[in-house]
């Protein structure tokens, strides 16, 4: 049988033309054989070393018997027992020990980031800066108290939650429930703005700000304070400085003194170890601190 070849290269054809082409019976590579059988015995080579056929409820072991679950149980004996020394220290130690401690702190700062992260980090922001409605726990301002036993107690049995040693704090709805009238709900907004803001006050409103500081007395100073101030013991924040939860300006201050407040945190004594809430209120509390 006659075989058929290209003119110009002299390579034989395989007898198909398209649109008065004709195709050279062109052999593989040799590099993509090559390519090919090497892959191909690598692949035979690792289905026998390797973990690699289902078989049933199990699969094929591989005869060197390693798998990712293996490894990973490995790294976690490891990783425990490194942490080992310091987690007793952290047990045993009271916070203001550890505290005082450089070098166990730089180990908190780290373990404690990855805490907060995981649990704290959905409400408070990442930089635990907090947002509308959550405060900000990078500043000096605490509403329960900025100590670290007391931060550690407040997530314990958090705020405003089912707990029989649950912080509990709520402030009314003056306006909604018709404790004061609207009137009423304004002066003493424009009062409580004034405080953080002197320059709101002019001669032609003075008469209007004092007003609403009568108002603010006979309804807001039993837990506020008559400064202000706040009063840690029953969760009632600082109003005269320029940090607030749920805004500072005027409109969002009518609105609160209208519809009230009532913020809410988890209880985190049954979520997480004692150990773990020690160190998160190590790290919160290292937050706050000149230089951190």
């Amino acid at each position: 049988m006659d075989v058929e070849r290209d003119p110009v290269s002299g390579r034989e054809t395989t007898g198909h033309i398209w649109n008065g082409i004709q195709e050279l019976d062109t052999p593989v590579p040799k590099g993509v054989l090559i390519f090919l059988i090497v892959t191909h015995l690598f692949a035979f080579a690792w289905w026998i070393l390797m973990p690699t056929w289902p078989v049933g409820h199990t699969y094929t072991k591989g005869i060197l018997n390693t798998d990712q679950r293996t490894s990973v149980e490995k790294h976690l004996v490891e990783a425990q027992a490194g942490r080992a020394a310091w987690m007793k220290r952290i047990e045993s130690e009271s916070l203001p020990q550890i505290a005082a401690d450089p070098r166990l702190m730089s180990i908190v700062r780290s373990t404690g980031h990855r805490l907060f992260g995981d649990n704290c980090a959905a409400c408070h922001g990442i930089d635990a800066k907090g947002g509308y409605g959550y405060p900000d726990l990078t500043d000096d301002d605490w509403i329960w108290g900025g100590d670290l036993e007391t931060i550690a107690q407040t997530m314990r049995v958090g705020v405003n939650v089912e707990h029989p040693q649950g912080r509990t704090s709520q402030m009314p709805s003056f306006g909604r429930d018709g404790i004061l009238d609207a009137d009423q709900v304004s002066l003493a907004a424009n009062y409580v703005y004034s405080l953080s803001h002197p320059k709101f006050v002019t001669p032609a409103n003075r008469a209007s700000v004092m007003s609403g500081r009568d108002v603010f007395a006979a309804n807001c100073a039993i837990c506020h304070g008559e400064d202000a101030r706040g009063k840690r013991e029953v969760g009632a924040p600082n109003l005269t400085d320029a940090r607030w939860i749920y805004g500072g300006e005027l409109d969002q201050i009518v609105e609160t003194v209208h519809g009230g407040r009532q913020g809410h945190m988890p209880t985190w004594d049954e979520r997480l170890s004692e150990t773990d809430i020690k160190i998160l209120a190590l790290y919160v509390h290292s937050l706050s601190l000149p230089g951190r």
